[in-house]
């Protein structure tokens, strides 16, 4: 993540509001899968990567975990996380993620939730996230979807029906990976498109083995909470469980 995006005062305080609301897509569809294929913290040493407002680094200690350490670019996040998030075994660092080779320990779970796709050097992140895991030890992360970040000009389109209703989703440019822009609160907001193979490869080439690969759905809860949802057309997210060997 190598800009600051979220420090930008309307990216802040939009984002906030989004999370506050118990109707978005990350409480409904990402969070629930994530929590399922979380492992037992009991007594380990956790790292979140892209840890926002702290939200699960409290929840990892209060589940157990001996040590969490919780990294952010963002100031306004972290500030958020110490006052929001604040625990007596949580230690909240200002850090851009492809510098994490500057912490000197170990840790048994490394955990991100939709960061991922802010970072251009990917292989290099999962090679650093390698160095820094115990053997045995779990990555688990999200990250937008490849299909949603593929497109060039930051969104695909839907394909109607001659009512007008949503039958599709098109999208272009997925065997191109790089850098995409986009408009999100405001203009700007750069993140990078990854194929599924360049993921995947990234991960085992680091020495991580693959135990699950989730591609959220929208529950009962989330139909009945957001019945216009188009979410049956394009996945939204990525969530991968790996093993470091």
């Amino acid at each position: 993540m190598g800009q600051n995006f979220f420090d930008i005062s309307e990216v802040f305080d939009g984002y906030q509001k989004l999370r506050d609301s118990d109707i978005n897509c990350n409480t409904l569809m990402e969070q629930p899968e994530m929590a399922r294929l979380l492992p037992d913290v009991r007594a380990k040493a956790v790292l979140d990567l892209g840890c926002g407002y702290g939200h699960n680094c409290a929840q990892f200690s209060d589940s157990g975990a001996a040590r969490v350490v919780g990294i952010d670019i963002s100031q306004k996040m972290l500030d958020a996380a110490r006052r929001e998030s604040s625990r007596p075994n949580i230690e909240y660092k200002n850090l851009n993620m492809i510098e994490i080779s500057s912490l000197h320990e170990k840790f048994d779970l490394v955990y991100s939730s939709l960061a991922f796709h802010y970072i251009e050097e990917f292989d290099r992140l999962v090679r650093d996230i390698a160095e820094l895991m115990n053997t045995g030890g779990t990555l688990l992360f999200s990250q937008e979807h490849p299909i949603y970040t593929a497109s060039e000009n930051g969104q695909g389109h839907y394909i109607l029906d001659k009512q007008g209703n949503k039958s599709g989703y098109c999208f272009s440019h997925y065997q191109i990976s790089g850098k995409r822009e986009d408009e999100w609160f405001v203009k700007g907001r750069v993140y990078y498109h990854r194929r599924f193979c360049d993921i995947l490869n990234a991960l085992t080439s680091a020495g991580f083995c693959i135990k699950e690969v989730c591609e959220p759905v929208p529950s009962a809860e989330m139909k009945a909470k957001r019945p216009k949802s188009d979410t049956l057309h394009k996945p939204l997210f990525l969530i991968i469980k790996a093993e470091k060997l």
